[in-house]
């Protein structure tokens, strides 16, 4: 056998093949003229539909406060952002980021219960899909992780951001807030759901300040390992007294192995 015959490269279908079952991002798509192919217009088509449907839908908020109030052994605390509606939150990025007085006043009274060590917030953000399919199967393997953790009650936000956990840590004293959230959908994945991470949590805090786990689903982060990841971020948040950059720089520091 020559060396041009040994080293010929593999058939463009089979290389295609390959890397299709390794990702599911678009890679060698067929063209019809200067055009793509019917059946890859179609699909790009229907994955687009299902992230503007994500985006855009209601987060079934009665069902959600059930499910995981029985998670936690307490009832689940039902707050809404400033945004009163879709139209708006998707308009008004701030209004996302900061309760509507009657919320605060709810979330006031909880407060007179004490101080707690962890707030636990969910929100829908950009993605409720993500929050009903994930979130409840994500608390399943995380909960046991927080064995000696005192926990406030958990929080269910209506049209939330990420920087509403602030507001809501602050108000429950809390050391450290974590807020689940929907992600901006992609067209591979409208239900990506994500985990940020924020010590001693208020108002102006910045994203460098908070630790993210994203892509939480089974197609990409699964449950078992976000959830290990989570409990780790915690308890070395808790250790060092910090969340963001300085954090993600202490764990560089510890080595290979020392994560979990």
């Amino acid at each position: 056998m020559s060396g041009l015959e040994r080293y010929a490269p593999e058939p463009a279908g089979e290389v295609t093949a390959r890397l299709r079952a390794l990702t599911p991002a678009r890679v060698g798509l067929g063209r019809t003229g200067v055009s793509l192919e019917t059946r890859d217009l179609l699909d790009f088509q229907r994955c687009h539909a299902q992230a503007r449907d994500a985006v855009h839908a209601r987060l079934e908020v009665a069902s959600l406060a059930v499910a995981l109030g029985k998670l936690v052994g307490r009832e689940a605390l039902r707050l809404h952002s400033a945004a009163a509606d879709r139209k708006t939150y998707l308009q008004r990025p701030d209004l996302g980021r900061s309760l509507d007085e009657s919320s605060r006043k709810a979330l006031e009274q909880t407060a007179r219960l004490g101080a707690c060590e962890l707030a636990l917030v969910v929100a829908d953000g950009l993605s409720a899909l993500a929050v009903e399919r994930h979130v409840a199967r994500l608390l399943t393997e995380l909960l046991p992780r927080l064995d000696g953790w005192n926990l406030g009650p958990i929080c269910i936000v209506e049209q939330g951001r990420v920087a509403i956990s602030d507001e809501i840590g602050a108000a429950l004293k809390a050391q450290i807030a974590v807020v689940l959230i929907g992600e901006r959908p992609g067209l591979s994945s409208p239900d990506s759901l994500g985990a940020y991470v924020t010590w001693e949590p208020r108002q102006g805090r910045c994203d460098a300040e908070r630790n993210c786990i994203s892509n939480i689903r089974p197609e990409g982060l699964t449950y078992a390992r976000a959830a290990a990841d989570l409990a780790y971020i915690l308890n070395e948040a808790r250790r060092l007294r910090l969340t963001g950059v300085a954090l993600k720089a202490e764990a560089q520091q510890l080595g290979p192995g020392s994560r979990h």
